[in-house]
């Protein structure tokens, strides 16, 4: 069986992973390497850049950290996700009451979840974007108050997991349910086998 990297701290991808059989490691950023610092927004960045842009310095980063580390040469997976509300990039929260604000923004309206996927291999590079449309129906404060006090939100873009208690306020979804949880699998699948690994 083939044998990837993840450059992905989230157990959320490892998992998605596992569901397409694909045997894969961690290649996690090491103390000395500042992750955070590749996910900031440039001025009057779109969301599409945005994301594609962070992937690739992702990539970028885990492919020189591979080299550092002496590791063997085997393909690299990366992904970013972000949640567009317009043209707005709502990222990470920062705090309870940033995912709060954030929670407040999307109640009652839809916006896009966008996950870009960057695979390296053998002196190749390709990448697939993935968007999706959510819309939330109007979420009493007090609900969205308990989803902040949970802490499910932090390390959330957008600080929401579809995958956790937050879904029963979901009242419509359209595109990939893998990718709004930050790992599309039919682009995935499609750059796994385009670097010759079946799943």
């Amino acid at each position: 069986m083939a044998l990837i990297y993840l450059a992905s701290q989230s157990p959320r991808r490892r998992q998605l992973l596992e569901q397409l059989g694909i045997a894969h490691e961690t290649l996690l950023p090491g103390p000395d390497e500042d992750a955070e610092a590749l996910e900031q927004v440039l001025p009057a960045e779109r969301p599409d850049d945005y994301v594609r842009r962070v992937t690739t310095a992702k990539l970028a980063a885990a492919r020189e950290r591979l080299a550092r580390r002496g590791l063997a040469a085997l393909p690299v997976l990366c992904s970013d996700t972000t949640v567009a509300l317009d043209r707005d990039i709502l990222g990470k929260p920062a705090d309870a009451a940033d995912a709060l604000a954030m929670l407040r923004r999307l109640s009652g309206r839809s916006h896009r979840v966008l996950t870009a996927v960057s695979l390296a291999w053998g002196g190749q590079e390709a990448q697939a974007l993935s968007i999706s449309q959510v819309r939330f129906a109007e979420i009493p404060e007090a609900a969205l108050q308990a989803y902040v006090d949970s802490g499910e939100p932090m390390g959330k873009a957008g600080a929401y997991a579809i995958q956790g208690r937050i879904a029963g306020w979901i009242s419509h979804m359209d595109g990939s349910y893998s990718g709004i949880m930050g790992l599309p699998l039919y682009e995935t699948a499609q750059l796994l086998r385009r670097a010759g690994i079946a799943c």
